[in-house]
Protein backbone atom coordinates (compact mmCIF):
# COMPACT_ATOMS: atom_id res chain seq x y z
CA UNK A 1 0.00 0.00 0.00
CA UNK A 2 2.82 2.38 0.93
CA UNK A 3 4.66 1.56 -2.29
CA UNK A 4 1.46 2.20 -4.23
CA UNK A 5 1.04 5.63 -2.60
CA UNK A 6 4.66 6.49 -3.42
CA UNK A 7 4.17 5.51 -7.06
CA UNK A 8 1.00 7.59 -7.21
CA UNK A 9 2.82 10.59 -5.75
CA UNK A 10 5.60 10.14 -8.29
CA UNK A 11 3.09 9.96 -11.13
CA UNK A 12 1.32 13.10 -9.91
CA UNK A 13 4.58 15.01 -9.73
CA UNK A 14 5.59 13.73 -13.15
CA UNK A 15 2.31 15.07 -14.48
CA UNK A 16 3.02 18.42 -12.80
CA UNK A 17 6.44 18.54 -14.43
CA UNK A 18 4.96 17.81 -17.86
CA UNK A 19 2.17 20.36 -17.43
CA UNK A 20 4.62 23.09 -16.46
CA UNK A 21 7.05 22.73 -19.36
CA UNK A 22 5.63 25.66 -21.36
CA UNK A 23 7.00 29.08 -20.42
CA UNK A 24 4.62 31.49 -18.71
CA UNK A 25 4.18 34.69 -20.71
CA UNK A 26 5.36 37.50 -18.41
CA UNK A 27 5.13 41.11 -19.56
CA UNK A 28 8.11 42.64 -17.77
CA UNK A 29 6.72 46.12 -18.51
CA UNK A 30 3.36 45.30 -16.86
CA UNK A 31 2.46 46.70 -13.42
CA UNK A 32 4.30 44.94 -10.59
CA UNK A 33 0.98 43.74 -9.11
CA UNK A 34 0.17 41.95 -12.38
CA UNK A 35 3.58 40.27 -12.47
CA UNK A 36 3.24 39.17 -8.84
CA UNK A 37 -0.18 37.73 -9.65
CA UNK A 38 1.21 35.86 -12.68
CA UNK A 39 3.87 34.33 -10.44
CA UNK A 40 1.31 33.23 -7.86
CA UNK A 41 -0.85 31.75 -10.62
CA UNK A 42 2.12 29.66 -11.82
CA UNK A 43 1.92 27.70 -8.55
CA UNK A 44 -1.31 26.09 -9.81
CA UNK A 45 0.50 24.18 -12.56
CA UNK A 46 3.71 23.78 -10.57
CA UNK A 47 3.26 23.81 -6.77
CA UNK A 48 6.36 24.88 -4.86
CA UNK A 49 6.45 21.50 -3.10
CA UNK A 50 6.78 19.76 -6.50
CA UNK A 51 10.43 20.82 -6.66
CA UNK A 52 11.21 18.19 -4.02
CA UNK A 53 11.81 14.65 -5.32
CA UNK A 54 8.85 12.33 -4.92
CA UNK A 55 11.24 9.56 -3.90
CA UNK A 56 14.89 8.63 -4.32
CA UNK A 57 14.99 9.65 -7.94
CA UNK A 58 17.26 7.72 -10.29
CA UNK A 59 17.57 9.19 -13.76
CA UNK A 60 17.38 6.73 -16.64
CA UNK A 61 20.49 7.57 -18.63
CA UNK A 62 24.08 6.47 -19.04
CA UNK A 63 26.13 9.26 -17.41
CA UNK A 64 29.39 8.12 -18.98
CA UNK A 65 27.85 8.09 -22.47
CA UNK A 66 26.59 11.66 -22.02
CA UNK A 67 30.01 12.82 -20.85
CA UNK A 68 31.74 11.09 -23.75
CA UNK A 69 29.29 12.80 -26.11
CA UNK A 70 30.16 16.16 -24.51
CA UNK A 71 33.81 15.55 -25.46
CA UNK A 72 32.97 15.85 -29.18
CA UNK A 73 35.35 18.24 -30.95
CA UNK A 74 37.45 18.91 -27.86
CA UNK A 75 41.23 18.78 -28.19
CA UNK A 76 41.87 15.05 -27.95
CA UNK A 77 45.13 15.34 -26.05
CA UNK A 78 43.37 17.30 -23.28
CA UNK A 79 40.39 15.00 -22.77
CA UNK A 80 42.42 12.77 -20.38
CA UNK A 81 43.29 15.91 -18.39
CA UNK A 82 39.59 16.76 -18.13
CA UNK A 83 38.72 13.25 -16.97
CA UNK A 84 41.53 13.21 -14.41
CA UNK A 85 40.41 16.50 -12.90
CA UNK A 86 36.85 15.17 -12.64
CA UNK A 87 38.09 12.02 -10.89
CA UNK A 88 39.49 14.01 -7.95
CA UNK A 89 36.20 13.92 -5.99
CA UNK A 90 32.41 13.80 -6.47
CA UNK A 91 32.45 17.59 -6.08
CA UNK A 92 35.01 17.99 -8.89
CA UNK A 93 33.02 15.54 -11.01
CA UNK A 94 29.88 17.61 -10.45
CA UNK A 95 31.70 20.78 -11.55
CA UNK A 96 32.70 19.12 -14.83
CA UNK A 97 29.38 17.45 -15.59
CA UNK A 98 26.87 20.28 -16.11
CA UNK A 99 25.59 18.32 -19.11
CA UNK A 100 24.22 15.64 -16.77
CA UNK A 101 22.24 17.92 -14.52
CA UNK A 102 20.92 19.88 -17.50
CA UNK A 103 19.58 16.59 -18.86
CA UNK A 104 18.04 15.70 -15.49
CA UNK A 105 16.53 19.12 -14.76
CA UNK A 106 14.52 18.87 -17.97
CA UNK A 107 12.49 16.09 -16.30
CA UNK A 108 11.74 18.06 -13.14
CA UNK A 109 8.90 20.44 -12.32
CA UNK A 110 9.12 23.86 -14.02
CA UNK A 111 7.63 27.09 -12.78
CA UNK A 112 7.41 28.25 -16.39
CA UNK A 113 9.05 31.59 -15.51
CA UNK A 114 12.28 32.06 -17.45
CA UNK A 115 15.34 34.28 -17.01
CA UNK A 116 18.79 34.46 -18.51
CA UNK A 117 20.19 31.49 -16.58
CA UNK A 118 23.85 30.93 -15.74
CA UNK A 119 23.54 27.27 -16.76
CA UNK A 120 26.46 26.07 -14.63
CA UNK A 121 25.60 27.64 -11.32
CA UNK A 122 27.82 25.86 -8.79
CA UNK A 123 29.42 27.61 -5.84
CA UNK A 124 32.89 27.92 -7.43
CA UNK A 125 31.46 29.84 -10.37
CA UNK A 126 30.96 32.80 -8.04
CA UNK A 127 33.70 35.09 -6.84
CA UNK A 128 35.21 38.53 -6.68
CA UNK A 129 36.40 40.61 -9.60
CA UNK A 130 37.02 44.23 -10.54
CA UNK A 131 34.44 46.55 -12.04
CA UNK A 132 35.57 48.98 -14.77
CA UNK A 133 35.88 51.54 -11.96
CA UNK A 134 38.35 49.16 -10.21
CA UNK A 135 36.00 48.36 -7.32
CA UNK A 136 35.86 44.77 -6.09
CA UNK A 137 32.43 43.15 -6.25
CA UNK A 138 31.05 39.63 -5.79
CA UNK A 139 29.01 37.99 -8.54
CA UNK A 140 28.66 35.03 -10.89
CA UNK A 141 31.83 34.80 -12.95
CA UNK A 142 31.34 31.94 -15.44
CA UNK A 143 28.83 32.12 -18.29
CA UNK A 144 29.93 29.46 -20.76
CA UNK A 145 26.55 27.72 -20.40
CA UNK A 146 24.32 30.80 -20.08
CA UNK A 147 20.95 30.45 -21.84
CA UNK A 148 17.31 31.51 -21.36
CA UNK A 149 15.82 28.88 -19.04
CA UNK A 150 13.72 28.39 -15.89
CA UNK A 151 15.22 30.35 -12.99
CA UNK A 152 14.92 27.40 -10.60
CA UNK A 153 17.44 25.35 -12.59
CA UNK A 154 20.23 27.66 -11.40
CA UNK A 155 18.99 27.55 -7.80
CA UNK A 156 18.88 23.75 -7.82
CA UNK A 157 22.38 23.38 -9.26
CA UNK A 158 23.76 25.81 -6.72
CA UNK A 159 22.03 24.02 -3.85
CA UNK A 160 23.28 20.60 -5.00
CA UNK A 161 26.84 21.96 -5.24
CA UNK A 162 26.65 23.09 -1.62
CA UNK A 163 25.60 19.62 -0.48
CA UNK A 164 28.44 17.99 -2.42
CA UNK A 165 30.92 20.53 -1.06
CA UNK A 166 29.70 19.83 2.49
CA UNK A 167 30.16 16.09 2.00
CA UNK A 168 33.59 16.61 0.41
CA UNK A 169 34.66 18.60 3.46
CA UNK A 170 33.28 15.97 5.84
CA UNK A 171 30.56 18.20 7.33
CA UNK A 172 27.43 16.76 8.87
CA UNK A 173 24.22 15.84 7.05
CA UNK A 174 22.54 18.66 8.96
CA UNK A 175 25.06 21.19 7.61
CA UNK A 176 24.56 19.97 4.05
CA UNK A 177 20.78 20.28 4.29
CA UNK A 178 21.02 23.66 6.04
CA UNK A 179 23.33 25.05 3.34
CA UNK A 180 20.98 23.95 0.54
CA UNK A 181 17.83 25.16 2.29
CA UNK A 182 19.29 28.51 3.27
CA UNK A 183 20.61 29.32 -0.19
CA UNK A 184 17.07 28.92 -1.51
CA UNK A 185 15.69 31.03 1.35
CA UNK A 186 18.23 33.78 0.69
CA UNK A 187 17.38 33.72 -3.00
CA UNK A 188 13.67 34.04 -2.16
CA UNK A 189 14.14 36.99 0.22
CA UNK A 190 16.51 38.81 -2.12
CA UNK A 191 14.13 38.34 -5.04
CA UNK A 192 11.35 39.89 -2.98
CA UNK A 193 13.61 42.88 -2.27
CA UNK A 194 14.22 43.31 -5.99
CA UNK A 195 10.50 43.03 -6.74
CA UNK A 196 10.05 46.11 -4.53
CA UNK A 197 12.98 48.03 -6.06
CA UNK A 198 12.72 50.42 -8.96
CA UNK A 199 13.79 49.08 -12.34
CA UNK A 200 16.95 51.19 -12.44
CA UNK A 201 17.91 50.36 -8.85
CA UNK A 202 17.83 46.67 -9.70
CA UNK A 203 19.85 47.24 -12.87
CA UNK A 204 22.58 49.14 -11.02
CA UNK A 205 22.60 47.02 -7.84
CA UNK A 206 25.86 45.37 -6.83
CA UNK A 207 27.03 43.04 -4.09
CA UNK A 208 30.14 44.85 -2.90
CA UNK A 209 32.94 43.77 -0.61
CA UNK A 210 31.53 46.18 1.98
CA UNK A 211 28.21 44.29 1.83
CA UNK A 212 29.98 40.99 2.45
CA UNK A 213 32.02 42.45 5.33
CA UNK A 214 28.78 43.70 6.87
CA UNK A 215 27.23 40.24 6.54
CA UNK A 216 30.24 38.68 8.30
CA UNK A 217 30.59 41.36 10.99
CA UNK A 218 29.70 38.89 13.76
CA UNK A 219 32.43 36.42 12.76
CA UNK A 220 36.02 37.57 13.33
CA UNK A 221 37.54 34.58 11.55
CA UNK A 222 35.35 35.16 8.52
CA UNK A 223 36.24 38.85 8.31
CA UNK A 224 39.93 38.01 8.64
CA UNK A 225 39.70 35.48 5.79
CA UNK A 226 37.75 37.98 3.71
CA UNK A 227 40.41 40.64 4.25
CA UNK A 228 43.04 38.17 3.00
CA UNK A 229 40.94 37.42 -0.09
CA UNK A 230 40.60 41.14 -0.87
CA UNK A 231 44.35 41.57 -0.49
CA UNK A 232 44.96 38.63 -2.85
CA UNK A 233 42.52 40.05 -5.40
CA UNK A 234 44.54 43.24 -5.64
CA UNK A 235 47.51 41.17 -6.86
CA UNK A 236 45.62 39.16 -9.49
CA UNK A 237 46.23 41.42 -12.47
CA UNK A 238 48.12 41.18 -15.75
CA UNK A 239 51.03 43.06 -14.19
CA UNK A 240 51.41 40.59 -11.34
CA UNK A 241 51.06 37.45 -13.46
CA UNK A 242 53.38 38.75 -16.18
CA UNK A 243 56.55 37.51 -14.46
CA UNK A 244 55.07 34.04 -13.90
CA UNK A 245 53.82 33.42 -17.42
CA UNK A 246 56.55 35.02 -19.55
CA UNK A 247 60.29 35.14 -20.12
CA UNK A 248 62.48 37.48 -22.14
CA UNK A 249 63.56 36.12 -25.55
CA UNK A 250 65.94 38.43 -27.42
CA UNK A 251 64.43 41.48 -25.79
CA UNK A 252 60.80 40.45 -26.36
CA UNK A 253 58.55 38.83 -23.76
CA UNK A 254 57.26 35.36 -24.67
CA UNK A 255 54.75 33.11 -22.94
CA UNK A 256 56.56 30.20 -21.28
CA UNK A 257 55.46 26.71 -22.32
CA UNK A 258 54.24 24.61 -19.39
CA UNK A 259 52.79 21.55 -21.20
CA UNK A 260 50.18 20.25 -21.19
CA UNK A 261 48.59 23.24 -19.42
CA UNK A 262 50.17 26.12 -21.40
CA UNK A 263 51.88 25.57 -24.74
CA UNK A 264 52.47 26.81 -28.25
CA UNK A 265 50.98 24.18 -30.63
CA UNK A 266 53.76 22.65 -32.73
CA UNK A 267 53.70 23.61 -36.40
CA UNK A 268 51.33 26.53 -35.81
CA UNK A 269 51.78 30.28 -35.75
CA UNK A 270 49.36 31.19 -32.92
CA UNK A 271 50.38 34.84 -33.01
CA UNK A 272 49.51 35.12 -36.70
CA UNK A 273 46.18 33.35 -36.19
CA UNK A 274 45.44 35.56 -33.18
CA UNK A 275 46.16 38.76 -35.12
CA UNK A 276 43.53 37.85 -37.72
CA UNK A 277 41.04 36.95 -34.99
CA UNK A 278 41.65 40.12 -32.95
CA UNK A 279 40.77 42.28 -35.95
CA UNK A 280 37.35 40.60 -36.08
CA UNK A 281 36.91 40.72 -32.33
CA UNK A 282 37.57 44.44 -32.02
CA UNK A 283 34.51 45.19 -34.15
CA UNK A 284 32.32 43.95 -31.26
CA UNK A 285 33.87 46.41 -28.77
CA UNK A 286 32.66 49.90 -28.00
CA UNK A 287 34.60 52.54 -29.90
CA UNK A 288 36.46 53.90 -26.88
CA UNK A 289 37.61 50.39 -25.92
CA UNK A 290 38.86 49.82 -29.48
CA UNK A 291 40.88 53.00 -29.09
CA UNK A 292 42.23 51.76 -25.75
CA UNK A 293 43.24 48.39 -27.22
CA UNK A 294 44.97 50.13 -30.15
CA UNK A 295 47.55 51.45 -27.66
CA UNK A 296 48.77 47.89 -27.13
CA UNK A 297 50.57 45.65 -29.62
CA UNK A 298 50.36 41.87 -29.66
CA UNK A 299 53.55 39.95 -28.93
CA UNK A 300 52.56 36.31 -28.32
CA UNK A 301 49.73 33.79 -27.98
CA UNK A 302 49.48 30.26 -26.59
CA UNK A 303 46.94 27.60 -25.64
CA UNK A 304 46.01 27.44 -21.94
CA UNK A 305 44.00 24.79 -20.10
CA UNK A 306 41.37 26.23 -17.76
CA UNK A 307 38.80 24.96 -15.27
CA UNK A 308 37.34 21.45 -15.12
CA UNK A 309 34.34 21.36 -17.46
CA UNK A 310 36.15 23.59 -19.99
CA UNK A 311 39.22 21.39 -20.34
CA UNK A 312 39.66 20.34 -23.94
CA UNK A 313 37.90 23.35 -25.42
CA UNK A 314 40.16 25.72 -27.30
CA UNK A 315 41.34 28.44 -24.98
CA UNK A 316 44.19 30.83 -25.75
CA UNK A 317 45.95 33.56 -23.86
CA UNK A 318 47.17 36.50 -25.90
CA UNK A 319 49.86 38.83 -24.58
CA UNK A 320 49.79 42.51 -25.51
CA UNK A 321 52.29 45.15 -24.43
CA UNK A 322 51.50 48.82 -23.96
CA UNK A 323 53.67 51.74 -24.96
CA UNK A 324 55.03 51.97 -21.41
CA UNK A 325 55.91 48.28 -21.28
CA UNK A 326 52.71 47.45 -19.41
CA UNK A 327 51.26 43.99 -20.15
CA UNK A 328 47.68 43.01 -20.95
CA UNK A 329 46.58 39.39 -21.15
CA UNK A 330 43.36 38.58 -22.99
CA UNK A 331 41.77 35.15 -22.82
CA UNK A 332 40.24 33.87 -26.06
CA UNK A 333 37.92 31.02 -25.17
CA UNK A 334 35.91 28.71 -27.40
CA UNK A 335 32.15 29.05 -26.99
CA UNK A 336 30.19 25.87 -27.66
CA UNK A 337 26.46 25.31 -27.50
CA UNK A 338 25.06 25.65 -23.99
CA UNK A 339 24.23 22.40 -22.23
CA UNK A 340 20.77 23.93 -21.66
CA UNK A 341 19.91 24.45 -25.32
CA UNK A 342 18.77 20.88 -25.95
CA UNK A 343 16.32 21.14 -23.06
CA UNK A 344 15.32 24.82 -22.96
CA UNK A 345 15.03 25.71 -26.63
CA UNK A 346 17.21 27.14 -29.38
CA UNK A 347 19.51 30.00 -28.55
CA UNK A 348 18.27 33.42 -29.71
CA UNK A 349 21.85 34.27 -30.73
CA UNK A 350 23.43 32.89 -33.89
CA UNK A 351 26.96 33.16 -32.46
CA UNK A 352 27.83 31.21 -29.29
CA UNK A 353 30.40 33.81 -28.23
CA UNK A 354 27.76 36.51 -28.48
CA UNK A 355 25.45 34.32 -26.36
CA UNK A 356 28.09 34.18 -23.61
CA UNK A 357 28.87 37.90 -23.74
CA UNK A 358 25.25 39.09 -23.83
CA UNK A 359 24.29 36.63 -21.08
CA UNK A 360 27.15 37.86 -18.93
CA UNK A 361 26.24 41.50 -19.45
CA UNK A 362 22.59 40.74 -18.67
CA UNK A 363 23.32 38.95 -15.40
CA UNK A 364 26.42 40.61 -13.96
CA UNK A 365 26.32 43.86 -12.02
CA UNK A 366 29.35 45.06 -14.00
CA UNK A 367 31.35 43.35 -16.72
CA UNK A 368 34.84 43.35 -18.20
CA UNK A 369 35.32 46.19 -20.68
CA UNK A 370 37.14 43.84 -23.07
CA UNK A 371 34.24 41.37 -23.44
CA UNK A 372 33.67 40.59 -27.11
CA UNK A 373 33.37 37.76 -29.62
CA UNK A 374 34.35 36.62 -33.10
CA UNK A 375 34.67 33.60 -35.39
CA UNK A 376 37.96 31.78 -35.15
CA UNK A 377 39.78 29.25 -37.33
CA UNK A 378 37.58 26.54 -38.88
CA UNK A 379 34.49 28.63 -38.17
CA UNK A 380 34.45 28.01 -34.42
CA UNK A 381 32.91 30.60 -32.11
CA UNK A 382 35.01 32.34 -29.45
CA UNK A 383 34.60 35.05 -26.86
CA UNK A 384 37.23 37.28 -25.28
CA UNK A 385 37.80 38.64 -21.77
CA UNK A 386 40.74 39.66 -19.60
CA UNK A 387 42.73 36.75 -18.19
CA UNK A 388 43.19 38.36 -14.80
CA UNK A 389 41.13 41.24 -13.50
CA UNK A 390 41.35 40.93 -9.73
CA UNK A 391 39.42 37.67 -10.07
CA UNK A 392 39.31 35.45 -6.98
CA UNK A 393 37.25 32.41 -6.05
CA UNK A 394 36.46 30.77 -2.73
CA UNK A 395 38.86 28.26 -1.23
CA UNK A 396 36.36 25.66 -0.04
CA UNK A 397 39.15 23.64 1.59
CA UNK A 398 39.54 26.46 4.14
CA UNK A 399 35.82 26.61 4.98
CA UNK A 400 34.32 25.42 8.21
CA UNK A 401 30.66 24.42 8.31
CA UNK A 402 29.38 27.87 9.27
CA UNK A 403 31.42 29.54 6.53
CA UNK A 404 30.01 27.21 3.90
CA UNK A 405 26.44 28.05 4.92
CA UNK A 406 27.25 31.78 4.99
CA UNK A 407 28.98 31.61 1.61
CA UNK A 408 25.98 29.83 0.13
CA UNK A 409 23.72 32.64 1.27
CA UNK A 410 25.99 35.21 -0.40
CA UNK A 411 25.84 33.20 -3.63
CA UNK A 412 22.04 33.11 -3.30
CA UNK A 413 21.96 36.91 -3.06
CA UNK A 414 24.15 37.30 -6.14
CA UNK A 415 22.11 34.79 -8.15
CA UNK A 416 18.81 36.46 -7.28
CA UNK A 417 20.23 39.85 -8.30
CA UNK A 418 21.34 38.43 -11.67
CA UNK A 419 17.96 36.82 -12.32
CA UNK A 420 16.12 39.98 -11.26
CA UNK A 421 18.19 42.01 -13.71
CA UNK A 422 17.53 39.65 -16.63
CA UNK A 423 13.92 38.62 -15.91
CA UNK A 424 10.83 39.46 -13.83
CA UNK A 425 11.72 39.73 -10.15
CA UNK A 426 8.07 40.31 -9.33
CA UNK A 427 6.85 37.15 -11.09
CA UNK A 428 9.49 35.01 -9.38
CA UNK A 429 8.77 36.68 -6.02
CA UNK A 430 5.05 36.05 -6.54
CA UNK A 431 5.73 32.39 -7.23
CA UNK A 432 8.02 31.98 -4.21
CA UNK A 433 5.79 33.83 -1.76
CA UNK A 434 6.73 34.40 1.88
CA UNK A 435 6.73 30.84 3.23
CA UNK A 436 9.65 28.40 3.25
CA UNK A 437 7.83 25.91 1.00
CA UNK A 438 10.25 26.33 -1.91
CA UNK A 439 13.30 26.49 0.38
CA UNK A 440 12.47 23.13 1.93
CA UNK A 441 11.69 21.53 -1.43
CA UNK A 442 15.05 22.65 -2.84
CA UNK A 443 16.85 21.33 0.25
CA UNK A 444 15.36 17.89 -0.33
CA UNK A 445 16.10 18.08 -4.05
CA UNK A 446 19.73 18.99 -3.37
CA UNK A 447 20.25 16.02 -1.05
CA UNK A 448 18.67 13.63 -3.58
CA UNK A 449 20.63 15.09 -6.49
CA UNK A 450 23.91 14.91 -4.59
CA UNK A 451 23.18 11.21 -4.13
CA UNK A 452 22.66 10.96 -7.90
CA UNK A 453 25.92 12.80 -8.60
CA UNK A 454 27.79 10.39 -6.33
CA UNK A 455 26.30 7.42 -8.19
CA UNK A 456 27.35 9.01 -11.48
CA UNK A 457 30.83 9.60 -10.06
CA UNK A 458 31.07 5.92 -9.11
CA UNK A 459 30.11 4.94 -12.67
CA UNK A 460 32.74 7.37 -13.97
CA UNK A 461 35.39 5.75 -11.75
CA UNK A 462 34.48 2.32 -13.12
CA UNK A 463 34.75 3.69 -16.68
CA UNK A 464 38.23 5.01 -15.88
CA UNK A 465 39.33 1.65 -14.44
CA UNK A 466 38.05 -0.44 -17.33
CA UNK A 467 39.37 1.92 -20.02
CA UNK A 468 36.06 3.23 -21.29
CA UNK A 469 37.40 6.74 -20.71
CA UNK A 470 41.01 7.90 -20.99
CA UNK A 471 42.89 9.56 -18.11
CA UNK A 472 46.33 11.08 -17.73
CA UNK A 473 47.47 7.84 -16.10
CA UNK A 474 46.43 5.74 -19.09
CA UNK A 475 47.62 8.12 -21.83
CA UNK A 476 50.27 10.42 -20.44
CA UNK A 477 48.36 13.30 -22.08
CA UNK A 478 51.02 13.59 -24.78
CA UNK A 479 51.39 17.07 -26.22
CA UNK A 480 52.51 15.79 -29.63
CA UNK A 481 49.00 14.40 -30.39
CA UNK A 482 47.35 17.82 -30.50
CA UNK A 483 44.29 18.21 -32.70
CA UNK A 484 43.60 21.64 -34.15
Amino acid sequence: MIAKRKRSAALRRGTVARRAKAAVAIDIAAPVADQLAAGREARTACPRSSHAPAQRTRYARDPVALLIESNHDRLENLIPVRHSRMLESPFAFFRGSAVLQAHDLAATARSGIEVQACGDCHLLNFGGFATPERNLIFDINDFDETHPAPWEWDVKRLAASLVLAARWRGFSKETALEAATRVAGQYRRTMRDHADMSTMDTWYSQLTVADIFADAADDRKATKRLAAVVKEARTRTSEHVFGKLTKDVDGTPRIVDQPPLIYHPPGENPKGTAETFIKLYTSTLREEIRMLLSRFHMVDAALKVVGVGSVGTRCHIVLFMGVHGDPLFLQVKEARKSVLERHAGKSPWGHEGQRVVVGQRLMQAASDIFLGWAKGPNGRDFYVRQLRDMKVSADVTAFDADTLVRYGRICGRALARGHAKSGSAAAIAGYLGNSAAFDEAVGLYAIAYADQAERDYAAFQVAARNGRIATETTTGAAVDTMVR
